[in-house]
């Protein structure tokens, strides 16, 4: 049996779009799985829709997923150069060799002459096809005309009858009748091949042996077989995947504002947990797994767990997988990478990290959420009083005001002001006043936050903000429960 060679073709059209990614990801999973060689190609003909700068963008979400390729533009391999425009030359000799075997064939038709017939067919209440008139061409005249440089496309003679089909590994025996197959151009008149011929050339050339790739292919690929048997070239094996939906009507796309790799990544989803969510959109490991390592994927992965129907892409259960990862980073990870968004709401002040962070790690779900969690311990944001008022706590607008006058001159006495102090001597002043620890510690919270939810309780927040910072907002919190009164 030859050696598995898989490859990814993506167009340098913008980001990695996670359908874009999840074909990556499985092409390159069935690489790894069978010891076999995975393969970066740039498919860069169609030059009007290349986006600037869209090939490194390429390079580095593959490299950030963890997808390594074996040949490539930047790495090299036998088979290079793996970039369409670097081959172009190649392409138009194939192409006359299908001229010559009459399974294509120059055409001369203009735009326009197009257009019109375009134009009759749609009124006629027909799907446009090409009707085969530069067929009827001589190849003499057809030489002459190419000679005399008059612009020409070369088009694909799709035979009238019979069928063309294909065996796919996920969806069996496809076929299409050859009546219904359009004459595909080719070569375009720039001289650069279209998509439909340029990954059937270099496929083989290649040596590529599965094809993995979206099921919007399918129609398509009776044709490329066709190509396939008019040059004698055993065609690979095909691995169509179904579409990644938004929802039940939608498909996923970065034009509706659906999410890119790289937009995820930017929102401070972990790598390790967007490819683990990826790889389960639409395959199973057939049994109850959830969580995959990299390289636990390549054992687990085998195609036989693909599914026929549409993924949906739920953000609400990457967001769960996203939390589960982080709260299996170690303390010292987890400090590194939620630095910088500590920064975008602490800048200017000085806030212990390390005991915020140790705060923070199991309330994180994604890591752009952060700074709205923490910003109140750099700016107090206006709150309604109501929030005094919590039957759990037994806690009322005036027990709270009583609570903070008299916790104030307790917490006013702690020197040195570390975390411990404050703890024990807010306890023991709650235990000796015959208070609830609710009805004083959930007021405090409130004075100190402005929020029924954060990071640490009351403690904790003390401990952050600093003495005069604390006593200074138990003040203000006091003046505004008394002027309610």
């Amino acid at each position: 049996m030859p050696q598995v060679r898989t490859r990814f073709a993506p167009s340098p059209t913008g980001y990695l779009h996670l359908g874009g990614l999840r074909t990556a990801l499985y092409t390159w999973l069935l690489a790894r799985k069978n010891d076999g060689v995975f393969i970066l190609r740039i498919e860069d003909t169609d030059q009007e829709r290349e986006v600037p700068g869209a090939v490194d963008l390429i390079y580095q979400s593959l490299r950030q997923a963890g997808l390594d390729w074996d040949e490539g533009p930047d790495v090299g391999g036998p088979v290079g150069p793996y970039v369409q425009t670097q081959r172009k030359d190649l392409y138009l000799p194939y192409a006359m060799q299908l001229v010559e075997k009459g399974a294509a064939y120059p055409c001369f038709c203009t735009k326009e002459e197009l257009d019109a017939r375009r134009e009759e067919a749609t009124k006629r209440g027909e799907t446009f096809k090409y009707d085969k008139h530069c067929l009827s061409l001589s190849r003499e005249e057809a030489k002459q005309r190419m000679a005399a440089g008059e612009p020409y496309v070369i088009r694909q003679n799709v035979p009238t009858t019979g069928t063309a089909g294909f065996d796919d590994m996920l969806y069996g025996h496809v076929e299409a009748p050859c009546d219904t197959l359009d004459d595909n151009v080719l070569i375009k008149a720039d001289g650069l091949p279209t998509y439909n011929f340029a990954n059937v050339v270099d496929d083989h050339l290649m040596g590529i042996t599965h094809v993995t790739r979206g099921t919007e292919y399918l129609s398509s690929a009776p044709k490329y077989n066709l190509l396939y048997a008019a040059f004698g070239w055993t065609p690979p094996l095909y691995l169509h995947l179904p579409v990644v939906m938004k929802d039940a009507t939608r498909k996923l796309s970065k034009r509706h504002g659906d999410p890119s790799f790289e937009d995820l990544l930017d929102m401070g989803y972990l790598r390790e947990a967007i490819i683990n969510f990826i790889a389960l959109l639409g395959w199973s490991p057939g049994d109850d797994r959830e969580f995959f390592t990299l390289q636990e994927l390549v054992q687990a992965f085998d195609t036989k767990g693909l599914s026929k129907s549409p993924a949906i892409f739920n953000m609400d259960k990457l967001t769960w997988f996203n939390t589960e990862y982080i709260r299996k980073l170690s303390e010292e990870e987890y400090l590194a990478m939620v630095t910088p968004w500590f920064d975008k709401a602490l800048d200017g002040i000085s806030i212990d990290y390390p005991r915020l962070a140790q705060l923070m790690q199991g309330r994180t779900e994604v890591f752009n959420r952060v700074p709205d969690m923490v910003r109140f311990l750099k700016e107090m944001p206006p709150y309604e009083l109501d929030l005094y008022a919590n039957k759990k706590q037994k806690s009322t607008l005036e027990s709270s005001l009583a609570s903070l006058q008299f916790v104030r001159p307790v917490l006013e006495a702690i020197d040195p002001w570390q975390e411990s102090a404050i703890h024990d001597a807010l306890m023991t002043a709650i235990a000796q006043s015959g208070r609830k620890n609710g009805t004083v510690l959930w007021p405090l919270r409130i004075a100190l936050s402005g929020l029924q939810s954060t990071p640490g309780g009351a403690i904790e927040i003390a401990w952050l903000l600093g003495k005069q910072e604390c006593l200074c907002r138990i003040d203000q919190a006091v003046a505004a429960l008394q002027w309610q009164e």
